[in-house]
């Protein structure tokens, strides 16, 4: 199994560099007030993917601070002693249970 993901890495690595290979031609970015940037297209497209993939894990580790703090403030919530004795006793119906629990 470890061989063959090193050769799923392999070919990935290699078609990937021969995409980079292929495309060196230079590009040129205009932006505004005249300014331009002129740099081989791989990189343009590398700026991208790594712009899209920072934003995505921003994306994310938000959403996972905020679930985070939601199941703190749950755990912290159920560590307290409840004012009624009787109100952390499940209540179970049904046809196969007993009425009293």
């Amino acid at each position: 199994m470890r061989a063959l993901t090193w050769v799923l890495r392999l070919f990935l690595f290699l078609l990937l560099f021969g995409f980079a290979v292929k495309n060196d031609d230079v590009v040129v970015l205009r932006f505004f007030f005249g300014a331009q940037w002129q740099v081989p297209l791989v990189l343009v497209i590398l700026l991208f993917v790594v712009v899209g993939v920072l934003i995505g894990v921003t994306a994310t580790l938000t959403a996972v601070y905020r679930q985070r703090r939601e199941i703190g403030a749950l755990r912290d919530r159920d560590a307290s002693p409840p004012a009624d004795p009787r109100a952390r006793v499940p209540i179970a119906h049904g046809p196969d249970l007993p009425e009293s629990y």
